[in-house]
């Protein structure tokens, strides 16, 4: 389980998030929501360490992630996969996976395979470059590289950005799949709303920083208040 307290993120006098609390449970998948400049990135790149807050907790297991490495966040489990993907496009599919296993001490022939098994058409390209990969092919292997390294929480941003929406309803259910399958705490940030709510078990919406609902994922999709803060949609 995550636990987030009080989060609070300055970026010089503009405030990211607004006293952010919320829990993402074991086994379950905790939809972030909100329009562009919520917050919802800025989040995902707190816990991970790759953001500094200027107030708050954020709770792993017995340990608070606030301050410690990312390096260090990344080996007691919590795997990121950034928005746009980031893999290297001048290597390989499987010299990425390669770097994902670095900083664990799995072995990597026997998790390199697990992922080929998990995504075939990786195992097909594996010795091609990633500049060669579609973008479902590129989102694939992003999730794969961080599942190499055996995280216990993944935070996933905007991983159907981009993608066409057959690849992104496979994505949402290979998502769901591994939450079950793996028993993961998965934190994903997405603008695809609609989907994300599909298969998520909570949600968290975000509105200029600050959290404005906190509830079961088919209670917010009921909600047509909420709308206007995820959908852009207008309520009268």
């Amino acid at each position: 389980m995550i636990r987030v307290e009080d989060l609070t993120v300055n970026y010089g006098a503009v405030k990211a998030l607004r006293d952010v609390s919320f829990e993402a449970s074991t086994g379950k998948i905790t939809a972030v929501l909100g329009a562009n400049g919520a917050g919802k990135t800025t989040l995902l790149r707190t816990i991970s360490g790759l953001v500094a807050p200027q107030n708050g907790s954020i709770h792993f297991d017995n340990s608070d992630l606030v301050g410690m490495a990312t390096e260090n966040i990344a080996r007691l489990g919590v795997g990121h996969v950034p928005e746009g993907r980031g893999v290297i496009e001048e290597l390989t599919v499987e010299e990425n996976l390669r770097l994902g296993a670095l900083s664990s001490k799995v072995n990597f022939a026997e998790c390199v395979e697990e992922q080929y098994t998990r995504f075939p058409i990786l195992s097909e390209r594996r010795k091609k470059y990633c500049a060669t990969l579609s973008g479902g092919e590129r989102q694939m292997l992003a999730m794969a590289r961080a599942l190499i390294a055996k995280p216990r929480v993944l935070l996933l941003d905007e991983p159907s950005l981009g993608l066409a929406p057959q690849i992104t309803a496979q994505l949402m259910r290979s998502i769901r799949q591994l939450c079950e399958t793996q028993n993961l705490t998965v934190i994903l940030v997405e603008q695809n709303a609609k989907s994300a709510l599909r298969i998520a078990h909570h949600a968290v919406v975000l509105h200029l920083g600050s959290v404005v609902a906190n509830a079961d994922a088919a209670t917010v999709a009921e909600d047509e208040d909420l709308r206007r803060y995820y959908l852009g949609v207008v309520v009268p």
